[in-house]
């Protein structure tokens, strides 16, 4: 049977965890609260999860509420470890349930704010693009790259969080580095270029002008589609420009026809939102290559739909 100050400390966990203040006179609660944005993206990039980020936000409160102040010397810093660990943890239990998952695995979308956009590294690292790299990383080596290279933590910290040695952290670093330089995308990709791919995208849906998208299409283009076994997606990456062209323009114009597609800011770019019936059904991502798509990141899964209602707030 949980005691009175159990059932508080669990109260507050989830009131803060979804943005909220309970206590403002209270030095823990105004800690977290103050880094609480920091928390929940250091979380979701780890995980590609924003639902996985707030559980992790929940336990991580959970654990500073009964750490005794006066020992620490880095507010900020101790709430990045805690939140560090339990997102490994987590983030193991998920490999485990996504090799059950039905149909293809993409990251949980979130619309985001334009201060998102304005801070280049932070829209890169949050990209439906950079966390499918992400995710081909080992648990570790994702933490340590997303501590380093985002959030620019030392070495002695980021032992700290996933509990090696300083040495050993630069080594992987090091590796995690090479792997995600020979994934991502290749050049910068800006805002208004992905508006004019997106631009490009929206005429072909509409007028059904194919060759208007192929000109944008790499030829080795990949459409990956998510939905969860709830909703109809491709089961399998359709590969291939003239492929992904036709598929692309016959079924999203069928259903935007039903329907309005619109753009919106995801995960720091422009992309676009499907809604039928006033309903968000579909958001549609890209990834662009020197130019052209090289990536369509359909999401139709509703229970990873949740945070398109209101912009989430994303910190560095």
């Amino acid at each position: 049977m949980k005691s009175e100050h159990s059932e508080r400390t669990e109260d507050t966990a989830g009131q803060l965890a979804d943005g909220g203040r309970t206590d403002p006179t209270d030095p823990a609660t105004d800690a977290f609260v103050a880094h609480r944005n920091l928390l929940f993206t250091v979380a979701y990039e780890m995980l590609g999860s924003a639902a996985d980020a707030e559980d992790v936000l929940q336990e991580t409160w959970l654990r500073w509420a009964g750490v005794d102040l006066g020992t620490v010397r880095d507010q900020r810093a101790y709430l990045v470890r805690i939140t560090t660990r339990q997102a490994l943890n987590r983030l193991r239990t998920l490999g485990r349930r996504r090799e059950s998952y039905v149909g293809q695995w993409l990251p949980e979308p979130l619309l985001t704010a334009p201060d998102v956009a304005e801070d280049v590294e932070l829209a890169d690292s949050v990209s439906m693009a950079m966390l499918l790299v992400l995710e081909t990383l080992t648990p570790t080596e994702r933490a340590v790259f997303v501590l380093r290279e985002v959030f620019d933590l030392g070495y002695d910290e980021i032992a700290e969080a996933v509990d090696k040695s300083p040495a050993a952290v630069r080594q992987i670093a090091h590796r995690a580095r090479a792997h995600v330089a020979a994934r991502r995308p290749r050049g910068v990709v800006s805002p208004t270029v992905t508006r004019d791919a997106l631009d490009a995208f929206l005429r072909a849906t509409e007028t059904g002008d194919l060759q208007g998208l192929l000109d944008i299409l790499a030829p080795d283009v990949v459409l990956i589609g998510d939905g969860g076994g709830i909703k109809q997606a491709v089961l399998r990456p359709v590969v291939g420009a003239d492929k992904v062209g036709r598929l692309m323009v016959a079924r999203m114009g069928r259903i935007a026809a039903m329907g309005s597609l619109r753009p919106a800011q995801v995960n720091g770019y422009p992309a676009l939102v499907l809604r039928l019936d006033g309903e968000i059904d579909t958001v549609v991502a890209v990834r662009i290559d020197d130019g052209l798509i090289t990536g369509f990141y359909a999401v139709r899964n509703p229970e990873k739909l949740s945070h398109m209602q209101r912009e989430t707030a994303l910190r560095r």
